[in-house]
């Protein structure tokens, strides 16, 4: 079970909440919320970081270029899952725990909830396993907050077509696939009701966004 109740906390670590994610299925429409959440943020004078994974930095970026790559179909679900942990690695180093050290809040486009629902359960190597893969990564750093924006794997794949933006090889996958990543995120809310907030992304972006601010303003200081 990942339970981080009970992980040591670094030093410097603030006590009010600074490390949050956000996750969803494909076409969820999570990045275009994170960003008008980081926009209203700005103005209201906070210190605000936004990132992405994998990516964020030159290393994990050409790693989800190699993960991403229509043309690697042959490409294993172990190696998939080691490239993502490697990616989320350096995004720490080179970026995450820099940010979190200096005050800032971070806003992650993506992070080990991700990898716990596509490879753990979409891939079927377990959401435990890769857990584990990923804490070594990571060195328990966990979010302080994590959206989920709850849309069907259906609807959620209708919008990623109809936006005709550039296909990868996640998107490519059948609908089979998006529905056990789905189903492996229903699981990881349950074991998490404490940091995951199910947010309803069928709603009109604008409503979505000020759902996700109404949830900030309570949770930060």
């Amino acid at each position: 079970m990942c339970d981080n109740t009970l992980v040591e906390k670094k030093e410097w670590k603030p006590v009010t909440k600074k490390f949050i994610t956000f996750e969803g299925p494909e076409g969820s429409g999570k990045t275009s919320i994170l960003k008008a959440v980081e926009e209203t943020l700005r103005n209201k004078g906070v210190d605000v970081l936004t990132t992405r994974e994998p990516g964020g930095i030159r290393i994990s970026e050409m790693i989800r270029n190699l993960i991403l790559d229509v043309d690697n179909k042959e490409m294993d679900a172990r190696t998939e899952a080691l490239l993502y942990a490697a990616a989320r690695r350096q995004h720490m180093v080179e970026k995450i725990w820099p940010a979190l050290k200096a005050g800032k809040l971070v806003l992650c486009d993506r992070f080990i909830d991700s990898s716990l629902a596509y490879q753990g359960a979409g891939r079927k190597l377990g959401i435990d396993n890769i857990y584990s893969l990923n804490r070594f990564a990571i060195e328990d750093t966990m979010p302080d907050l994590t959206f989920f924006i709850d849309v069907p794997p259906s609807v959620g794949l209708d919008r990623v077509f109809d936006n005709a933006r550039e296909m990868d090889r996640l998107d490519l996958e059948s609908i089979q696939f998006h529905t056990k990543v789905y189903e492996g995120y229903q699981e990881i809310i349950k074991r998490h009701p404490e940091r995951i907030r199910v947010i309803n992304g069928n709603k009109p972006i604008e409503e979505v966004v000020k759902d996700v601010l109404d949830v900030l303003e309570k949770e930060l200081d």
